[in-house]
């Protein structure tokens, strides 16, 4: 007798609703994952949802279906299309975001302020562009 085939782990949608761009210029670039020490550019994660989608005056993503879990996301207007967060002395000069609305204080928030479940039916987030200069 063949032994049964493993049940392969629940997966469940997230789209991620950006708002308050301040221009269309450039593109969004977002990021989810699901480890702290990979929170908040993802390059430490190799099974990070990365996406590239051009700027409009509201951006939807689309992460697909992901195994259930606790999942941060961050959102970066790169207006100038250079693949990267600009600074001027630490400060951004360009727009950013994380889920759950999660406050930047001295530095990203932590994974767990920006931290949110994902398990049964598919999660819908907003995200709102802040931006300093």
């Amino acid at each position: 007798m063949a032994a049964p085939a493993a049940a392969a782990p629940a997966q469940t949608g997230v789209q991620v609703t950006v708002t308050q761009l301040r221009s269309a210029k450039g593109q969004v670039l977002a990021c989810l994952t699901a480890r702290a020490d990979a929170f908040p550019d993802c390059h430490k994660d190799p099974l990070a949802r990365k996406l590239t989608i051009p700027a409009a005056e509201q951006v939807v993503l689309d992460f697909g279906a992901v195994p259930q879990g606790r999942y941060a996301v961050s959102v970066i207007h790169d207006e100038n299309a250079n693949g990267k967060l600009d600074t001027r002395l630490i400060i951004p000069r360009e727009g950013y975001g994380f889920s759950r609305d999660a406050a930047v204080r001295m530095g990203p928030p932590s994974f767990d302020r920006a931290a949110v479940s994902v398990e049964g039916e598919a999660v819908r987030l907003t995200i709102r562009m802040r931006y300093l200069l």
